[in-house]
């Protein structure tokens, strides 16, 4: 019988462990051009667990099906309570029990995330600076499937990763229904990460939070394109700048809802 702890995340942690090698990303699609066209998608992104269901009924049931024995019964799929601009988006947990309930599986109800982000429309330098946060019971020694509707730089996914893993549990499988990163892998390759780690030493980890070793594949390949640290730096307060507007935008104000760090992590107001 699994041990239960409690785990909360202090606020700006870094973020360390890598998902963990071998780790592979199921998914159904490249684009979510299909999920965006179905008529529940914006009900479903804004919270209504019904359109979220006939949303993955009708573009990922029999897909989900076909695979459910990539999956094993013990496993634990958890997935991000993601806040977005129009709300909580409903596609990501009601998709984690439909797993469940396909795989003979459980679904996890207890981790959650903490911080809103408002991913949704943001461009990599916004998704480094706006890390998600997470807090909740993680089961000791629990083989977890990691859950999301739609996956393009993997910074969620690896901060979910990241979480679990400090909390003494099992990183086995990730399951999405859109992999929408240029790369389409998790994990950096050795020479990307060779390379961050001779052209920045500890700067990444200075200005973002994050070892270079735990970046996602999209995320390295984003970085590596910069010359210097301070090139990333003058980046990241323009991206911080475009933040504001576009959630100023959307009727959101920044200083009630998230800021980012001066290390590009989400803190409370």
């Amino acid at each position: 019988m699994k041990e239960n702890q409690t785990a909360n995340q202090v606020r700006g942690e870094t973020r360390r462990l890598p998902i963990p090698e071998g780790v592979d990303v199921f998914s159904l699609y490249d684009s979510d051009t299909k999920l965006k066209a179905h008529p529940a998608y914006r009900a479903a992104k804004a919270g209504d667990s019904k359109s979220a269901l006939a949303l993955i009924t009708d573009v990922a049931l029999a897909e989900i099906y076909k695979s459910k024995n990539r999956f094993r019964p013990d496993s634990v799929f958890v997935a991000p309570f993601a806040r977005e601009a129009s709300g909580d988006n409903a596609i990501p947990q009601v998709l984690s029990e439909v797993f469940a309930a396909l795989c003979g599986a459980s679904a996890d109800k207890e981790i959650i995330q903490v911080t809103k982000v408002y991913h949704t429309g943001a461009d990599p330098m916004e998704r480094l600076a706006l890390r998600p946060e997470f807090e909740g019971t993680v089961q000791i020694g629990g083989r977890y499937v990691l859950v999301d509707d739609v996956t393009s730089l993997g910074g969620t996914i690896a901060e979910l990763a990241n979480f679990i893993q400090r909390n003494g549990a099992i990183v086995q499988d990730v399951a999405v229904i859109v992999n929408a990163g240029r790369n389409k892998s998790l994990r950096p390759d050795a020479k990307t990460l060779k390379i961050l780690k001779q052209r920045y030493a500890n700067e990444i980890i200075e200005i973002f939070g994050i070892h270079v070793d735990a970046l996602t594949a999209n995320e390295a390949q984003y970085l590596v394109g910069f010359r210097t640290a301070d090139e990333i730096r003058n980046r990241l307060i323009k991206a911080k700048q475009e933040v504001d507007i576009r959630l100023r935008s959307k009727g959101i104000l920044i200083s009630n809802e998230i800021q980012p760090s001066s290390r590009g992590e989400p803190v409370p107001a």
